[in-house]
C-alpha cells in the first residue's frame, strides 16, 4: 500500500496545476455545445444550468477530499487544491450566468427569485461566501493574509454545505443524487476531526 502511495505522490509531483485547469474547463465548452446543437432536450437552458452546477459541486467536493487524503492515506494532492478551488468557482459563475442571463433573463426577475424562492437564496449565500476565496487565491493574498487567509478559506465548508443543500432543494420530489452528494460532504467535513493516520517510519 505504501509504494502505491509514494508513486500518486510521486506521479502527482511531476503534474503541473495547469493540466488540472485545462481538464477542468474541457467541459464547459462541451456542455455549451451540447445546448446549441439540441443534444440536451427542446429546451436546452435548464440542463445546461444544472450541468454547470453538478460540475462546480463536483470540483468542491474534489477539492474537500485532499486533505483527509493526506491525513488518513499520506496522498499528497495539497498542490492542486487552489485550481480546484478555482474552477469550481468558475462553474458556479457560468451556473449563475446561464440562470440570469438565459433563464430568468431580467435584473427585476434575478432579485425578486433570490428573495423569495429559498432553493435561490441558499445557493446565492454559497456563492457570496465563495466570492472572497475566489479574490484570494493568490499568491500575494496569502502573504498579505498570512495566518487569517487559512482561516478566511475555511469559508469553503459552509459554501459547500450550502451547495448542497440547494442541490436537494432544487430538484423535485425526494432525489438519491442530490441526498449523496450531501453525505459525501459531510462525509468529508467529517474526516477533518477523526483521529490522523500515524506518520510512516523511514525505510
Amino acid at each position: 500500500m505504501d509504494k502505491i502511495i509514494d508513486q500518486i505522490n510521486t506521479t502527482a509531483r511531476r503534474v503541473p496545476t495547469w493540466v488540472v485547469y485545462i481538464l477542468c474547463l474541457l467541459p464547459a465548452p462541451y456542455f455549451f455545445y451540447l445546448a446549441v446543437t439540441g443534444n440536451l432536450g427542446p429546451d436546452p437552458v435548464k440542463p445546461l444550468e444544472h450541468k454547470y452546477g453538478e460540475m462546480a459541486l463536483q470540483l468542491l467536493i474534489a477539492g474537500l477530499c485532499i486533505t483527509p487524503l493526506r491525513q488518513h492515506l499520506g496522498i499528497n494532492l495539497i498542490k492542486f487544491r487552489r485550481s480546484l478551488g478555482i474552477m469550481a468557482f468558475t462553474y458556479v459563475s457560468f451556473h449563475l450566468l446561464v440562470w440570469a442571463i438565459l433563464d430568468v433573463q431580467t435584473l427585476g426577475r434575478v432579485i425578486e427569485d433570490i428573495i423569495k424562492r429559498p432553493y435561490i437564496t441558499i445557493g446565492m449565500a454559497g456563492f457570496a461566501l465563495l466570492l472572497p476565496l475566489a479574490v484570494t487565491s493568490n499568491n500575494w493574498s496569502v502573504r498579505k493574509l498570512g495566518p487569517t487567509w487559512r482561516k478566511l478559506h475555511k469559508l469553503t465548508y459552509p459554501a459547500v454545505i450550502l451547495g448542497g443543500v440547494h442541490y436537494i432543494w432544487l430538484v423535485k420530489g425526494i432525489q438519491i443524487e442530490p441526498l449523496i452528494y450531501l453525505a459525501v460532504i459531510l462525509g468529508l467535513l467529517a474526516l477533518r476531526y477523526w483521529p490522523k493516520r500515524r506518520a510512516r517510519s523511514p525505510a
